[in-house]
């Protein structure tokens, strides 16, 4: 077994989140797999539809500083995507497009970072509360991070479920860090249980 601090930019086995398991890595199927091989296992899977796609918001502007209390819907009080996030976002969207990758619902955070995010990839959006992170209230982000286990526990139809929203979030929720613009890719298997199947860094997204 691995511990959460050795985990790998690509999976090669499966990362078991569920409500009791906090996070439970096994090294297996692709662990040996070159990288290459790895990487086509995970498109072939999100062309199949049925996953879950968990994106950080793309580059962000570290200059600037959320307003503590400034109303979501003020993103001038907010830290912003920069101009290569924007790029990123879109550049993002276009590969899901090349790869003929289908694209359910997209759920996003209210801030206004996320939401540009998915507005530039795909050009559509709606608002998820639970996405929102709540840094210091940890009995709120706990019940929000119940609610998105519970959501990408169940496998989606029409597509992948796309979840745009905040390293702390998807820490909370899976144990592993990503940085702006990445993908975790998660596995249904129902009942708040998911699978990790791989993390796309943005550099290694396919060229559209």
């Amino acid at each position: 077994m691995l511990e959460i601090g050795q985990a790998m930019r690509r999976i090669g086995g499966a990362v078991r989140v569920g409500v009791m398991a906090p996070v439970l890595i096994a090294a297996s199927v692709l662990a040996a797999a070159p990288a290459g091989a790895v990487d086509e296992a995970l498109w072939t899977l999100l062309k199949g539809g049925g996953q879950v796609v968990l994106i950080r918001h793309a580059a962000t502007d570290m200059s600037q500083r959320d307003a503590a209390g400034a109303p979501l819907s003020d993103c001038a009080r907010q830290r912003n995507l920069n101009d290569d996030g924007r790029e990123e976002a879109r550049f993002i969207g276009a590969a899901f497009r090349a790869r003929g990758v289908p694209v359910g619902r997209v759920l996003s955070s209210g801030y206004c970072r996320c939401l540009e995010t998915a507005r530039l990839a795909f050009e559509r959006v709606e608002e998820w509360l639970p996405l929102q992170q709540s840094i210091t209230n940890p009995e709120i982000q706990a019940r929000r991070t119940a609610e998105i286990r519970a959501l990408a526990g169940e496998p989606p139809t029409g597509g992948n479920l796309v979840l745009v929203t905040h390293q702390f979030t998807i820490r909370n929720l899976t144990g592993i860090p990503i940085g702006e613009g990445e993908l975790l890719i998660l596995t249904p298997r129902g009942a708040g249980v998911f699978d990790v199947a791989g993390r796309v860094p943005l550099e290694e997204l396919p060229d559209p």
